[in-house]
């Protein structure tokens, strides 16, 4: 009996496990060094068999959690705006505060409103005839 021959690591094999040990290393659990180690010897990787023992002693990623969107770059802009514009020693509100926040916020609501107009438009300007 005879064992098949080892299958060939592709490019995308690579990837994945190139993208496990970066994470290794913003998570902490490898130093940058020994990151850069792992990932050259993945990227030389020439079988599968050649990549598991690369990640084999790290703890098994986070779950992927999708973008954080708009509803929590919200809140952070708010936390902000509300610790900016409250006095350290009084937590009273300060009247040319809440004027330079809300002045922000109005030229914030302008950039984006135009960008989503840009977008929703794609750019083409609507000429009336007289």
């Amino acid at each position: 009996m005879t064992t098949p021959p080892a299958m060939r690591a592709s490019d995308d094999d690579r990837a994945g496990t190139v993208r496990v040990l970066q994470d290794a290393v913003t998570r902490g659990l490898l130093t940058p060094d020994e990151g850069s180690e792992r990932m050259a010897a993945a990227w030389a990787a020439v079988h599968l068999s050649d990549l598991p023992p690369l990640t084999a002693d790290l703890p098994p990623a986070r779950p992927a959690r999708g973008a954080p969107g708009w509803g929590v770059l919200a809140t952070m802009a708010v936390e902000q705006v509300r610790t900016s514009v409250h006095e350290i020693r009084t937590g009273r509100l300060s009247p040319t505060r809440v004027a330079v926040a809300l002045g922000v916020v109005l030229l914030l609501m302008i950039v984006v409103g135009s960008l989503v107009g840009a977008l929703l438009f794609d750019g083409h300007h609507h000429h009336f005839d007289r």
